[in-house]
Parts: C-alpha cells; sequence; structure tokens
C-alpha cells in the first residue's frame, strides 16, 4: 500500500501532461517547459495542415475551380481586352497585366479561406478540434499554413501560363524578389480570410464576400494605371493596399509600372512591405481574439 501510495502523486503529474500535445500519446514534455509545449504546438500545426491537404485531395473540384480561376482570368484579360488597353508610358498591356494578374490571385485568397473557416465553424470542426488535446494556436496556423501551400501552387500555376502566353520576367532575383512580396500580401490577407469566416454565420455568407473582392482588385492599378481614372478614383486606387504590390511587383519583374505620379506610387516597393504588416498587425488579433470567444 505504502508503494502506491508513494506513486499516486507520479501518476497524477503524468495525467496532467496528457494534452499538451497530439498524436497517439500524451506529451513527454512537462507541461512548464517551453521548448516541450513549442514542439507540440508546431506537431499539431503540421497535423492539421496534413488533414488540410487531404480535404483537397479527396474533394479535387474544389482544388481545380481554386488552380483553374487565374488560368482562366489570365485569358480573358489577357487576350479579350489586351488589345484594347493602353499602358501610361508606353509598353505592352501584357507584360503590364501579369504582376496585376499574380497580385489577384493572392488577393482572392482571402475568400477561400473564409468559406473554409465558416464552413469548419458551422459543422462543428472547430469545436471539435478545440476540445480536443491539442495547442490552441494550431488551429490557426495550420489553416494559415495551408492556405500558403495552396497559394504557392496557385502562383506556381498562373507563372507558367504567363510564360506560356509569352510573358517574360527580366531576371532570377527579380522573379523571387516578386514571389517573396506576394507571399506577404497573401499572409496578411489570410488573418482577414480567418476573421470573416469565424465573424459570418454560415459559408454562403463567406462565399458573398466576392461582392467585397471584385470591386477591391478593380479599383486598384491590377488592370489600368490610376492615372487614367477620374482624379478622385484614381487617389482612391494609388493607396489600395494590392496596388502598392503591383506596382513592386511590375519594377522587380522588369515590367510596365505605368507612371507614377503621387508618393505612395514612387515608393511601391516599401508600401508593398508596410501594406501587409498594417494588415497582419490589425487582423491577427482580431482573428485570435474572435476564434478565442467561440463557444466550447
Amino acid at each position: 500500500m505504502s508503494v502506491t501510495a508513494k506513486k499516486a502523486p507520479e501518476a497524477t503529474e503524468a495525467a496532467k501532461t496528457v494534452g499538451a500535445g497530439s498524436g497517439d500519446g500524451p506529451a513527454v514534455a512537462p507541461p512548464g517547459d517551453s521548448h516541450g509545449r513549442l514542439f507540440w504546438a508546431v506537431a499539431d500545426s503540421l497535423n492539421l495542415v496534413r488533414q488540410g491537404l487531404t480535404h483537397y485531395r479527396r474533394q479535387p473540384v474544389a482544388i481545380l475551380w481554386q488552380l483553374g480561376f487565374p488560368i482562366v482570368s489570365v485569358l480573358l484579360y489577357g487576350y479579350v481586352f489586351g488589345s484594347a488597353m493602353v499602358v501610361p508610358g508606353g509598353g505592352d498591356y501584357r507584360d503590364f497585366l501579369m504582376p496585376g494578374m499574380f497580385v489577384m490571385t493572392m488577393t482572392f485568397g482571402f475568400m477561400n479561406t473564409a468559406v473554409i473557416v465558416a464552413t469548419q465553424s458551422t459543422k462543428g470542426v472547430i469545436d471539435r478540434f478545440r476540445s480536443m488535446p491539442m495547442a490552441p494556436s494550431a488551429v490557426v496556423t495550420g489553416r494559415g499554413l495551408t492556405d500558403l501551400l495552396v497559394a504557392c501552387a496557385e502562383l506556381a500555376i498562373l507563372i507558367l501560363t504567363a510564360l506560356a502566353m509569352g510573358w517574360r520576367p527580366d531576371g532570377v532575383p527579380g522573379l523571387l524578389g516578386t514571389f517573396g512580396l506576394l507571399m506577404l500580401l497573401r499572409f496578411a490577407l489570410i488573418w482577414v480570410g480567418v476573421w470573416l469566416g469565424l465573424l459570418v454565420p454560415n459559408p454562403e455568407a463567406a462565399g458573398s464576400l466576392f461582392a467585397v473582392a471584385f470591386p477591391l482588385t478593380m479599383i486598384s492599378s491590377i488592370f489600368v494605371a490610376p492615372q487614367l481614372m477620374p482624379d478622385w478614383l484614381g487617389w482612391v486606387a494609388a493607396w489600395n493596399p494590392i496596388s502598392s504590390t503591383a506596382i513592386a511587383a511590375r519594377e522587380l519583374l522588369g515590367n510596365p509600372v505605368g507612371g507614377s505620379t503621387s508618393w505612395v506610387e514612387q515608393h511601391g516597393l516599401l508600401m508593398a512591405v508596410v501594406w501587409p504588416l498594417i494588415l497582419t498587425a490589425i487582423f491577427l488579433p482580431l482573428a485570435v481574439r474572435r476564434f478565442q470567444r467561440l463557444s466550447r
């Protein structure tokens, strides 16, 4: 009896470690070990990334639409409207358009994030995740990592399509720099999508966010230079955060910029970094707070 009594506290302490991580067994690190908690937070996030990618594999129609939409957009705007568009300062319109299409694809991605989060929230998937012994941050970070991987695939397909159409970047360093800026923008918009997905009542309402995304991309420098718009509308388009990424991408890729008359356009590369940081600083805390307020 004395042996059992001595081991009972040890068993109690061991039981406390269950739920510190995920997997088939309990976490081996004590609750106060920050390194152990970080390990399980990363492991749980990767498990949710695998779960998210498995969802795409089992529903190929969703990923085909998500990856096929950018290709259709490039062909539509490049060939149907391309011959009727003018670039201020000269240059081929398709070369002006391609960086903008890259930015548009990253921008529309927040709707996919919102729809998936709203679906999981409505069907109780997020509540189930919260009730499981996993790191609380894993649900949000796992969603973010999954969306970044899908965004990389979207961007790679879009670049290959542009190359097939005759578009050429001005060197590999510029292409890599543009890729980094586009991922930074997508990272910032992920938290916008997560927050909106937790805010709307159902996936249908999340799908209606297209009514927000469409004017957001149209009133920008994605398709036309702000100089071709009325003065007040051109000012709004120039200060649109996605316009800065489009201008910076054109500069890095050596494509026509379309002229620049305002301060924000002349400092496109700087603002392409500043705007995503501002969006992340605003919407990441909002998304985390909204997630914490969900009922268990």
